[in-house]
């Protein structure tokens, strides 16, 4: 996992809406395009951000997609931010 990548990916208010609505249930594409207003192709390109971030999985089911929160990156995340609140012990 890149934290890059999660940081890059998790800078942009559509692609944390897309994470909390996969925090809620998984969905298809599909379904999460109905919840905003703004193109296919464009939720489309967010969906491969998080997904290259690791932030979500995909497995296709038929003829759709369906998208889940991968909560392993973000437990890393939270990993590497809590050592910033421990105190060091020189």
């Amino acid at each position: 996992m890149s934290l890059n990548l999660a940081f890059k990916a998790l800078n942009d208010k559509t692609r944390r809406e897309i994470l909390e609505l996969l925090r809620k249930k998984d969905m298809t594409a599909g379904e999460i395009v109905g919840r905003f207003n703004i193109s296919a192709p464009s939720i489309s390109h967010h969906l491969d951000l998080l997904k290259q971030a690791g932030l979500i999985d995909s497995t296709k089911e038929g003829q759709f997609v369906k998208y889940t929160l991968n909560t392993t990156v973000i437990d890393d995340i939270m990993k590497w931010m809590i050592q910033f609140n421990k105190k060091s012990k020189n």
